[in-house]
């Protein structure tokens, strides 16, 4: 635990005030599940996910006793006991409810707990090693909103206060994380907003479902309602939920990526399980947090606010929430990847050109290209009727440039990425994997081929290497094509995925089995091109074996861009994307 924080808790308990400990509280028990969780690896291996589950694990009772495991589940391990933890994450208690006594029995008691810690540790010549906290990258892609200013934070403060979502008992919480943000202090400001976002949304949810008894549960014996219920399709008696439908796709599309996506930054996870510095939490979520739920509030609050509501900032915010779209569901992640897979292969033609002398040294040095490019043409011409009219994949086959737009083009396509299903979810995995195998072979023959070029000017190649690197770059005249028309197949399946759910059991194992052929290939052309192996030769004879499987899986029209789209009537005076 973050010592300054620690001292910082300890001054609350002197002066108690609003919702300083409430706060406080939140962040001892976030920080206290993440030591006791490395004091569970001393003995332990596998570090239990749940809290509950921690407090209940013979390694903790073996070291600081079973009395004092029991105080702390009664504290915050249990439904049974006070629960504090969970009460106060969830946004279920208001910032009068919890009494400071609480707080002073548990901070005394996380300081005894480093006592025995301490003579653990003594006793047995062990040492405490602490895990690496969580850092949360791609800032630039958090950062939503316009920055903040003081004319939103006092509009928010008079929101706050005439919003529908916001119960009475709960509006020192706002106030606190619009006081945080103002003072710097962004952790404090996420975590205070956390609970109340979850609490105004459970107004949402038990009015819309009609289901006014969820509001306030927390009982042992009970379902809360939480976060994972309130966002989710159905209800738990498998009616639809109608939660989504008024918030609108952008609010939901926002809510999954900053709180559940797994490669987004799962504000809350990471914040209530303790594993991130608090003092380092980025200001970029927190205005983001902050000004998304500025909008809310203002969205479901009375109808007299029209001078704030028509205020050219908010309004400003409002435009940037309801044009949200997703960055971290894999839908987006993949088209992502499929880009940066793109603009790696555009780089290969500014590859050192070797003389014409050397050229004519690669005659009769290795297998001819020609079948594979033939191929490659084939299933091109396959693919050409299901793109739109004023591209053609049939022509120069260095125009990189033009591929890399069809790509763009082909990305930039709408794709519903909210609740999809689980079939939709495998394919798109696959679709991952061999996208980051692309990528792979292309940084592969990026980096070989720069390495060899250096040694071949130099003169410091062997005679078999020197023939190896011929057929290296002789192999670039269908390796390049090739993975082009690999990435322009996998998008054209990406923007029609939902079709998927078109397919019987039988057929969507046909097709994932022709996708994995396709991954087993690239992932074998991988290994060929490492520096390690260099089997050039052996490139072209799989890569025409794997050619023959995919234009006989799309001659038989199984594709889902197949399925779904309508043939084009290719026009003579098409745009070409090169790829034969």
């Amino acid at each position: 635990m973050e010592s300054k924080i620690f001292l910082e808790m300890f001054d609350t308990v002197r002066s108690p005030c609003d919702a300083a400990v409430a706060l406080s509280l939140m962040k001892l028990t976030s920080c206290l599940e993440r030591a006791l969780g490395d004091v569970f690896l001393l003995i332990g291996k596998d570090c239990p996910f749940l809290l509950r589950d921690l407090l209940a694990s013979q390694e903790l009772v073996s070291i600081f006793g079973q009395p004092v495991m029991d105080i702390l589940k009664v504290f915050i391990g249990s439904p049974d006991g006070l629960n504090l933890r969970n009460i106060l994450w969830h946004g279920f208690v208001s910032a009068e409810e919890i009494p400071v006594k609480y707080f002073s029995m548990l901070l005394f008691l996380t300081a005894g707990l480093g006592q025995l810690l301490n003579n653990y540790c003594l006793q047995t010549q062990s040492t405490l090693v602490h895990r690496p906290y969580v850092s949360f990258t791609n800032l630039k892609e958090l950062h939503i909103f316009p920055d903040l200013n003081h004319k939103l934070l006092s509009l928010a403060g008079e929101l706050v206060t005439k919003s529908n979502i916001v119960l009475k008992t709960m509006l020192p919480f706002w106030t606190a994380a619009i006081t945080s943000f103002q003072q710097g202090r962004y952790a404090d400001c996420v975590i205070l907003l956390l609970p109340q976002l979850e609490g105004g949304l459970r107004v949402l949810f038990t009015a819309v479902n009609k289901c006014p008894s969820r509001l306030m549960t927390a009982e042992s014996s009970s379902l809360y309602t939480t976060f994972d219920e309130i966002l989710a399709k159905q209800l738990n008696n498998e009616e639809m939920n109608q939660l989504p439908i008024v918030l609108g796709e952008s609010a939901m599309e926002f809510f999954w990526d900053f709180l559940n996506h797994q490669e987004g930054p799962r504000v809350r996870d990471h914040l209530s399980h303790g594993e991130i510095i608090l003092s380092h939490f980025p200001r970029e979520i927190a205005n983001s947090m902050l000004s998304f739920s500025i909008t809310l509030l203002c969205r479901f609050s009375q109808d007299d606010l029209a001078a704030i509501k028509d205020h050219e900032f908010l309004k400003l915010l409002m435009t940037c929430a309801n044009n949200y779209c997703t960055k971290f569901h894999p839908i987006t992640q993949l088209k992502k990847q499929i880009l940066n897979c793109i603009k790696s292969i555009t780089s290969w033609p500014d590859f050192p050109v070797v003389s014409e002398e050397q050229d004519k040294e690669m005659t009769g040095s290795g297998k001819d290209t020609a079948p594979c490019i033939l191929l490659i043409s084939d299933i091109s011409s396959q693919l050409q009727p299901y793109l739109s009219v004023n591209v053609t994949l049939l022509g120069d086959p260095v125009n990189n440039l033009l591929t890399e737009k069809l790509l763009t083009e082909l990305c930039s396509k709408h794709i519903h990425t909210l609740f999809c299903p689980r079939s939709v979810l495998e394919i798109i995995v696959v679709l991952r994997q061999i996208s980051t195998q692309c990528h792979h072979v292309s940084c592969q023959v990026i980096s070989v081929c720069e390495t060899r070029y250096k040694q071949w000017i130099n003169k410091s190649l062997r005679s078999r290497q020197r023939l190896n690197f011929l057929r290296m770059r002789r192999s670039i005249k269908f390796l390049s094509p090739v993975l082009q028309l690999v990435l322009i197949l996998i998008t054209l399946e990406l923007v029609n995925i939902h079709t998927i759910c078109k397919k019987t059991t039988f057929e969507y194992q046909q097709y994932l089995k022709f996708l994995k052929l396709i991954l087993q290939y690239i992932e074998n052309l991988a290994t060929y091109t490492s520096p390690e192996k260099n089997k050039w030769d052996e490139t072209m004879v799989l890569t025409h074996k794997s050619l023959i499987k995919i234009k006989t899986f799309v001659g038989r029209e199984l594709m889902l861009v197949q399925l779904a789209e309508t043939k084009n009537i290719i026009s003579p005076h098409q745009n070409s994307v090169g790829l034969t």
